[in-house]
């Protein structure tokens, strides 16, 4: 990969440097979204949406704030947003799959995803393109039918090659050529239920599931 705009001058200078990198990123970026790098309109995000099947999630720093906490007798606490598990059942109640993927193991992680119901969860897991590629073949989907959220590094492969990608309102600032929807709210805070609504509402469901909770006795 070369490219002059990058030049140190310094033939001995480690490469490729931070400059050839984001070089790399806006690259790839461009390829990603067919010559706009960048998020994209509201309208073409609701448009990927309408096909979404399946909805992965990174854990730490997108259905949680990314805080880490140990107690005294060495356990993991986290803490998890109620309307973001809202969201994610709503989503099952029209059809569309859930899954984790996250390079960290917790029981806490375990028991929230014993609460929502959700089947597919693989922690401690760095390479998640084999995740990903494996769980669409089992479920016989496209990757233009998956939405994955994530909010650092480690989620750059799969973010790329996913129907519709996704961050968090706080998340690492390489993401956000790369991805077509970024959620108003921070990881933690409301940013999975911000990507479940657009996607009840792309696919037509959100009147439906409002009337079921207006209607209630």
């Amino acid at each position: 990969m070369t490219n002059d705009s990058c030049s140190t001058g310094n033939p001995d200078a480690a490469y490729p440097g931070d400059c050839e990198f984001t070089q790399f990123l806006r690259e790839r970026a461009m390829a990603h979204h067919g010559g706009k790098p960048g998020p994209v309109s509201r309208q073409a995000c609701l448009n990927r949406a309408k096909h979404i099947k399946l909805l992965l999630l990174d854990v730490d720093g997108v259905l949680t704030d990314g805080s880490i906490t140990y107690t005294h007798s060495g356990d993991e606490i986290k803490t998890f947003h109620c309307r973001d598990g809202f969201g994610m059942n709503m989503l099952q109640k029209i059809g569309v799959e859930i899954g984790l993927i996250t390079a960290r193991r917790s029981e806490a992680l375990e028991r929230r995803a014993r609460d929502l119901k959700l089947t597919h969860v693989f922690q401690g897991t760095r390479r998640k393109m084999e995740v990903f590629t494996t769980l669409i073949n089992q479920l016989q989907l496209t990757p233009q039918q998956v939405a994955f959220m994530g909010d650092d590094w480690l989620d750059l492969p799969v973010l790329t090659q996913v129907g519709l990608a996704a961050t968090v309102a706080d998340g690492s600032p390489e993401l956000i050529p790369l991805v077509h929807f970024v959620a108003p709210h921070p990881g933690g805070r409301g940013a999975v239920r911000d990507l479940c609504d657009l996607i009840i509402e792309a696919q037509g469901r959100r009147q439906e599931l409002l009337s079921e909770y207006m209607t209630r006795q």
